[in-house]
């Protein structure tokens, strides 16, 4: 049992590491830093046999609520939806008889698959990116699907006023990275306002006669207005000297040099030219009202405002501007930018009209965002459907992915969750979850594996962990104790 772990483990992640040398030892300047804006990599579905959910309450959330409704998954889309459909040769069946099928859920802020959350070294560090080091390995890909999330948003900390670019990933435990990136989602990065950022060098402990680390730049929120300010402006500049070289190439001048492209700068012209999302970590109001109006001065567009525990103060502002709101349920208090928090905050931002979604930032939580969301329904009345679809569709619509998932309807991606009951019920637990056609999560085999795990786990520790695994010993892989978690595509895997 040992070894193929091992064996498999190490085939997963040499898999990623291989695509990445080769792109980088291709001698194309293009490949050696590639865009965010170019091709997306080729989707990752892989042929499967058809599945036919039979005879479920099926929960569109853009078309209704459909009792005793069937489900066609078919290479890798929502083929059919109806009654009486029948099973293509060589479908598999799913008895949805007493259960609901809703759409996979989509957490809109994570931190899944990063071991290093923050580049805190500068106030700006628009050049780093989430996607060159994704971990496909961690456990908490399983466990996330496990509560029915099939679509996360990982993004860079919040230490910086304008951090890392940010990756959209499909669930697709067991598989390498490049199958695992959303296909055609729209770039993004990651800004933040507040403590987070001002904090960042506030040295809580004195070491006499040791020399204190410099403070860095900004400290307060009007410096936070400063560094994005000057960013912006320099940006405009960079993208003038662009378009010209651009414009003279057209017109077939030769001779010409090309302006040295850069690396900070290059995402920031992105946004200026509607090719990259801003995602800003903030929670005052006043914070926020001041990102907007430096929208409006540099014809920028603020795509989400994350977290935002005051964005009731200013849902109309967020309305006027179209930028939309991604939340948390009820969780605050835990810092003084946090205390004029409300549990009705999403609940008013709907109404207004703000696109609003509940999100985890968080490994735990993200496993249980449909509890989130029935917590939206006590606090603001929310219909169980507007619920539903700040953790389904809404996200879908914040990361410009909403013609492929976040709804159930004919033609877009066969990303579904099998519910034992209703999913906005505390006693309703996934029994399947579906991306792209293909089957990630089977709570069935789950359990059947379950003693199998026991067994390896009580002889994993049984072992010196420092005996190397050649002869025998455990540990030597990611992770330290050398368990890599169940993947259902691989039986032998597993946690």
């Amino acid at each position: 049992m040992k070894q193929p772990m091992i064996l498999a483990a190490i085939a997963l992640t040499a898999a990623t590491t291989l695509h990445a040398q080769a792109a980088r030892e291709s001698g194309d300047p293009s490949t050696e830093w590639p865009s965010w804006t170019a091709p997306a990599p080729t989707p990752g579905h892989r042929a499967t046999a058809p599945i036919l959910i039979r005879n479920a309450t099926v929960m569109t959330v853009t078309k209704g609520t459909l009792d005793n409704t069937d489900l066609l998954l078919d290479n890798g889309k929502i083929a059919r939806i109806g009654k009486g459909l029948f099973a293509p040769a060589g479908a598999v069946t799913i008895d949805g008889t007493g259960k609901f099928v809703t759409p996979g859920i989509i957490d809109v802020h994570s931190h899944t698959m990063m071991d290093a959350v923050n580049e805190g070294s500068r106030s700006v560090t628009s050049m780093v990116r989430v996607r060159d080091i994704l971990n496909n390995t961690a456990p908490a890909i399983y466990d996330e699907l496990a509560g029915g999330t099939t679509t996360i948003h990982v993004l860079h900390g919040s230490a910086n006023t304008i951090g890392g670019q940010d990756a959209v990933v499909k669930l697709k435990w067991g598989r390498p990275v490049d199958e695992m990136i959303f296909p055609g989602a729209m770039p993004g990065i990651k800004f933040a306002l507040g403590e987070n950022v001002t904090g960042k060098n506030n040295s809580t402990v004195i070491v006499q006669g040791q020399p204190q680390a410099p403070r860095r730049y900004p400290q307060s929120r009007m410096g936070q207005e400063e560094v994005i300010r000057d960013e912006f402006t320099r940006a405009i500049d960079y993208k003038a000297d662009w378009d010209d070289y651009n414009a003279r190439v057209s017109k077939g001048e030769k001779g010409l040099v090309a302006p040295r492209k850069d690396l900070e700068l290059e995402p920031i012209k992105e946004i200026l030219e509607g090719k990259r999302l801003i995602h800003s970590h903030s929670y005052r109001a006043d914070e926020m009202l001041m990102l907007l109006e430096l929208s409006d001065e540099f014809h920028f567009h603020v795509a989400v405002l994350h977290h935002g525990l005051e964005g009731y103060k200013i849902a109309s502002e967020m309305a006027k501007h179209g930028t939309g709101l991604s939340t948390f349920a009820d969780m605050w208090g835990y810092k003084v930018e946090a205390y004029d928090a409300i549990p009705y905050n999403a609940a008013i931002t709907t109404s207004h009209g703000v696109v609003t979604t509940i999100n985890s930032d968080d490994d735990g939580r993200a496993r249980r965002l449909n509890i989130d969301a029935a917590k939206l329904m006590r606090w603001g009345g929310m219909s169980e459907n507007d619920a539903l679809k700040t953790i389904t569709i809404n996200g879908a619509i914040q990361l410009g992915v909403e013609k492929k998932v976040g709804s159930i309807e004919t033609g877009k991606d066969a990303d579904v969750v099998v519910w034992s009951g209703d999913p906005l019920s505390v006693y309703s637990r996934v029994e399947s979850t579906i991306i792209d056609g293909e089957v990630f999560f089977d709570r069935e085999k789950d359990i059947a594996r379950r003693d199998s795990i026991a067994t390896e786990r009580a002889a994993l520790e049984k072992e010196d962990a420092q005996m190397n695994p050649r002869t025998g010993g455990g540990g030597g892989s990611r992770g330290g104790n050398g368990a890599v978690p169940g993947n259902p595509g691989a039986e032998e895997i597993h946690q």
